[in-house]
């Protein structure tokens, strides 16, 4: 019997098109799902592929179908729905088998999987995939996290299917347990404040400049040319030049701005806060998502205080530009020193310049700066990307224009939550001497929590006057 390289249960989006990208790399692959119709409507479809997929709607043919050590992919909606597959899928394997989850799952529960594995002698890979959907069928970035020896079974393939940035595979093993998970949860992070920060600055053009869809379209599309070179200011081009067929309307002025989440940028907000790393520039991008779903309470908020200074904003093309490089510097800082803490905390050893060669094709955050921070983190150097050289030049380059930009829309009244915490990280970053000496006053005071002096060593208490009303 004709037996399958690796096998793929879910046939969503991104589980039919990982398939086929599996079976254009010459592998052959095995697929399962839960609706058998959906198996058969997959292979019929599959066309010039079809020799290189095979599948079934019963869960032990399926498994049958698997060379050993077997390699099955989990490709189904986070959460319950995996350990209902896990629990399904274990009875049919044996020791030296692996699951692979390669959904967008939170890493605590990945390492939670991974221990409930742990000494039946199945493995379990949790892995993350950038790239939507034409990431997965044409070659997604790979972030693999659990056991070393259990990756080996699959490395072949998944190495093979991921992006490759000039011939070199955007698909790297991370580190044992959630490290995988971990990583994609910090590139989403990264993913929406990048986003936000893009959204920002085209409602400084839309509101404070006055600028056309078609007009923005033209500036994005010219900055993809330079420093700012990325998918996501690439498709953004494409955005706001699309026409709305029906309307005869740019179709982004039709679009309604409320813009959806799944949790990961949450999470790594989250994660970010329990870790102790400052994550202002994600955080702000989680809280303009929330915001922005808030539509009613927003329209009557400009029904009662205005729209503020439409059209009149005083600001260059070329400032928009650099505050735009300035404020993607700062949200790739914080991205990166989250990740370096957690890899402390968890003993993961992760490689910093490795995470940025495997985003420099096929993810949503690829761009032309991957290779210099690449280069900042190689050979396990950890520091801020705000004290790496290259990126040092860059700030002091663009700094001055993401605080003209920031100053302009606090003036004009335009929000700008991202690009304000980014100018605000730096500022903070920079600030030898900071203000939270009071901060320390102030809990020692009511709470004798002590304070730590620049003039000698040791932990002190200052006896405090008592405020008690006599």
């Amino acid at each position: 019997m004709e037996e399958a390289d690796i096998g793929l249960i879910g046939l969503g989006v991104m589980g039919e098109n990982l398939a086929l990208n599996i079976a254009d790399n010459g592998y052959k692959v095995a697929v399962f799902n839960r609706t058998a119709e959906k198996v058969e409507t997959f292979l019929n479809n599959s066309g010039e592929l079809r020799a290189n997929v095979m599948g079934s709607g019963d869960l032990a043919a399926f498994v049958a179908m698997l060379k050993r050590p077997r390699s099955v992919i989990i490709m189904v909606k986070a959460g319950q729905p995996v350990d209902e597959v896990i629990a399904e899928l274990k009875p049919h394997l044996a020791e030296g088998d692996v699951i692979i989850d390669a959904g967008n799952a939170n890493y605590h529960d990945t390492v939670r999987r991974f221990s409930e594995l742990d000494g039946t002698g199945i493995g379990f890979l949790g892995i993350g995939v950038s790239g939507g959907e034409e990431g997965a069928r044409h070659g997604p970035s790979i972030m693999v996290g659990g056991s070393e020896a259990q990756w080996k079974n699959a490395e072949g393939v998944l190495t093979a299917i991921s992006a490759k940035f000039n011939g070199e595979p955007c698909c790297a093993y991370l580190g044992t347990g959630g490290a995988g998970h971990f990583v994609k949860t910090i590139h989403n992070g990264i993913e929406y404040a990048d986003m936000q920060m893009i959204a920002e600055i085209y409602g400084i053009m839309r509101d404070g400049l006055g600028m056309s869809p078609e007009a923005c379209a033209k500036v994005f599309t010219e900055w993809n040319s330079g420093p700012l070179d990325s998918y996501l200011i690439e498709i953004t081009g494409h955005v706001l030049a699309a026409m709305d067929a029906d309307s005869g309307k740019p179709l982004v002025d039709v679009i309604v701005d409320a813009a959806g989440q799944k949790g990961t940028g949450r999470w790594s907000a989250i994660e970010a806060l329990s870790l102790g790393v400052s994550a202002t520039t994600i955080e702000g991008a989680v809280a303009a998502r929330s915001i922005s779903a808030m539509r009613e309470e927003r329209i009557k908020g400009e029904e009662i205080y205005g729209a503020g200074a439409k059209g009149k904003a005083t600001i260059s093309l070329e400032a928009l530009e650099k505050a735009l490089l300035a404020g993607k510097i700062a949200a790739y800082a914080q991205g990166f020193a989250v990740m370096a803490k957690a890899s402390e905390e968890h003993g993961w050893n992760l490689p910093l310049d490795a995470i940025a060669r495997i985003w420099r094709a096929g993810c949503i955050i690829r761009s032309r700066f991957l290779d210099q921070i690449a280069q900042s983190f190689a050979g396990g150097a950890g520091t801020n990307l705000l004290v790496q050289p290259a990126f040092v030049e860059m700030m002091k380059d663009s700094s001055a224009a993401l605080r003209a930009v920031v100053a302009t829309c606090a003036i004009n009244e335009l929000p700008a939550p991202c690009l304000s915490s980014a100018l605000a990280y730096f500022d903070a970053y920079r600030q030898a001497r900071g203000t939270t000496n009071l901060t320390q006053g102030q809990r020692d005071f009511f709470g004798a929590h002590g304070f730590k002096r620049l003039d000698r060593d040791g932990d002190f208490h200052h006896e405090w006057p008592s405020l008690v009303e006599k």
